[in-house]
C-alpha cells in the first residue's frame, strides 16, 4: 500500500514520539507499504518553524533530510493536486476546517490513489476512501 503521511505523523514517526499510535507505527513499519512525505509538509514545516520555532524546533531542510533518511519518498506538488482540492467536501454540520496544508495533502492522496495517514480528527469528515485515521 502507498501511504502519504500527514505532517504530524511524519514528525512523530521520525522522532519515535509516543503520540504515534500503534496502528500508525505498524503501517509505517510494514515492509509491504511504501511511505511518502509531501512537499506540502516541507512547506508547512518551513512556515511553522519560522513563526513558532519553540513548537517546531527543526527547519524544513532538517525535516526533509530526516524523511529521506527514514526511507520516506518525496512527493511533489502538481496542478492536478491543487485542482483536486475543490473536489473535497464535508457535510455542512461539520466544524469548519481551515487548514490548507491538510486539504492539499488529502487531495494529493486522493489523486495519487494513496492512503492518507492522519491523526487529525477533522479529516475523516471529508469522507474520502483514502483516509486512514490513526
Amino acid at each position: 500500500m502507498n501511504l502519504l503521511l500527514d505532517t504530524h505523523i511524519a514528525i512523530w514517526a521520525m522522532n519515535d514520539d509516543p503520540a504515534l499510535s500503534a496502528k500508525a507505527r505498524e503501517l509505517i513499519l510494514d515492509p509491504d507499504n511504501t511511505i511518502y512525505y509531501s512537499a506540502v509538509s516541507v512547506w508547512e514545516v518551513l512556515l511553522k518553524h519560522a513563526s513558532r520555532p519553540e513548537d517546531i524546533p527543526f527547519n524544513e531542510k532538517d525535516f526533509s533530510a530526516a524523511c529521506k533518511e527514514a526511507g520516506f519518498i518525496p512527493l511533489g506538488l502538481t496542478d492536478k493536486h491543487m485542482l483536486a482540492v475543490s473536489t473535497l467536501t464535508r457535510p455542512d454540520a461539520c466544524k469548519a476546517h481551515n487548514d490548507p496544508f491538510d486539504r492539499l495533502l488529502l487531495a494529493q492522496a486522493k489523486v495519487e490513489n494513496f492512503s492518507f495517514l492522519t491523526h487529525d480528527e477533522q479529516i475523516p469528515d471529508y469522507q474520502e476512501k483514502c483516509i486512514i485515521p490513526v
